[in-house]
């Protein structure tokens, strides 16, 4: 019976793993901030909500997600530049728009974290007078 004693060695050098997750710390993401505003499509995608209304009309009865994926995929690449010219003005005017909801975003961030550092400021300033009115009395 000596055998299973040995066995019993690799077995247990093959169940620790190299780099495990021994003595480290999973870290966590940021949350996402709900009101940030959503990229905006590139010009397939505005191209694909179109092709998915015609794609529904002529087959009613289809009901798959990847077919209509695959007509649409195989349709864009048949397309000329000429045919994508529309497509790709609507997508640069939403990323237009994005980028201006965005810049008015991040400003309003910035000016709520100013508040915020000043509003701070004010209160350790009112502490600090009223420790100073103690003192003179």
């Amino acid at each position: 019976m000596p055998k299973a004693s040995s066995d019993a060695k690799p077995a247990d050098s093959r169940l620790k793993r190299k780099g495990a997750a021994v003595g480290r710390k999973q870290t966590k993401k940021a949350a996402k901030d709900p009101n940030k505003p959503k990229r905006p499509p590139s010009a397939f995608f505005v191209f694909m909500a179109d092709f998915r209304e015609e794609f529904k009309k002529e087959n009613p009865n289809n009901k798959s997600v990847a077919a209509v994926g695959k007509a649409c995929g195989s349709k864009w690449k048949e397309m000329s530049d000429a045919e994508k010219a529309p497509y790709v003005a609507k997508a640069a005017k939403k990323k237009e728009e994005y980028e201006k909801t965005l810049r008015a975003y991040t400003n309003g961030l910035a000016g709520k974290e100013e508040e915020e550092s000043d509003k701070s400021k004010s209160e350790v300033n009112d502490e600090d007078d009223d420790d100073e009115e103690d003192d003179d009395e």
